[in-house]
């Protein structure tokens, strides 16, 4: 009977030692991709919706010594996702893809598109062409690549640059000159891992009182070079995501206050950079 017992126990316990090392193996062998949506800030007051329909994702895998034609490409989700690009700004995002894929390189996504509209403020809805997003993807390339470790978590941000990609045609001032629109996306990528966040608060006195200020621009520079620019919103917030690490030169202007500027503002990876801003009204 002890001997029946011990036997149990030893089956067991190899068993077990067995199951441990099954998901050991496996937690080398696949980490977790998280992909994420936002919007860059597009400030027309004409257009009330930009409207886009993901349906399909796919990860080109770096593999070594493979060339570019012949590495495999890894579906990542194919359902459809229907976002208004134009709710997507301050640091809201909307999540595509959190699943699981083999570790490794990745260099190159593909994003399919479909069900392209703008909606102007006074309900004119212009449906637009896919150039190839709906056939081949729109292909978003990642420098560097995108690294996806075992047992972790790869957090990758695309960022739909809505007033690049969605081009007037016509008379932009005018709701009733605009006569449609061009749709030739442009979408950056960004590794979470490897990049920062700036945000905080823009506001001005109002005698003893501190009132936030919406539309204030903020342009971020690097090196002369522009980056990338936003606007805040109605409580005076504003965030950009994605900035590789670095300094850079923040410029803040809004019609009726003195432009100010703040130089050597540090973007540290995977942080936060807070800084505020409190403009002077002009004479």
């Amino acid at each position: 009977m002890k001997i029946k017992v011990i036997s149990l126990l030893v089956l067991s316990l190899s068993l077990a030692l067995s199951g441990c090392s099954s998901d050991n193996d496996k937690n080398k062998e696949f980490g977790r991709l998280s992909i994420q949506l936002t919007d860059a800030p597009f400030p027309h007051d004409l257009v009330a919706e930009a409207n886009v329909t993901v349906f399909k994702i796919e990860a080109r895998s770096k593999s070594e010594g493979m060339d570019e034609e012949n590495s495999p490409y890894i579906l990542l989700m194919e359902e459809e996702i229907q976002v208004n690009l134009l709710d997507l700004t301050n640091g809201i995002t909307t999540t595509l893809v959190d699943t699981e894929v083999p570790t490794g390189s990745y260099d190159l996504f593909r994003i399919f598109v479909k069900g392209i509209n703008i909606v102007l403020a006074d309900g004119t809805v212009y449906d637009l062409k896919v150039p190839s997003g709906e056939q081949s993807g729109i292909k978003v390339f990642v420098a560097p690549n995108l690294i996806v470790d075992g047992g972790l978590t790869a957090d990758l941000l695309l960022d739909f640059d809505v007033s690049s990609s969605f081009v007037a045609k016509g008379n932009r001032k005018d709701a009733g000159g605009i006569t449609g629109f061009n749709f030739k996306p442009v979408i950056k990528a960004s590794n979470l891992s490897t990049a920062g966040t700036l945000s905080g608060n823009i506001t001005t006195l109002n005698g003893e009182e501190v009132t936030p200020l919406e539309g204030a621009q903020v342009s971020i520079f690097a090196e002369d070079a522009l980056i990338t620019t936003t606007f805040s919103d109605a409580t005076g917030m504003y965030t950009l995501m994605g900035l590789e690490a670095g300094t850079y030169t923040v410029v803040i202007e809004l019609e009726g206050y003195v432009m100010q500027t703040a130089e050597d503002i540090p973007i540290v990876a995977a942080n936060k950079t807070t800084k505020d801003f409190e403009l002077i009204a002009q004479e």
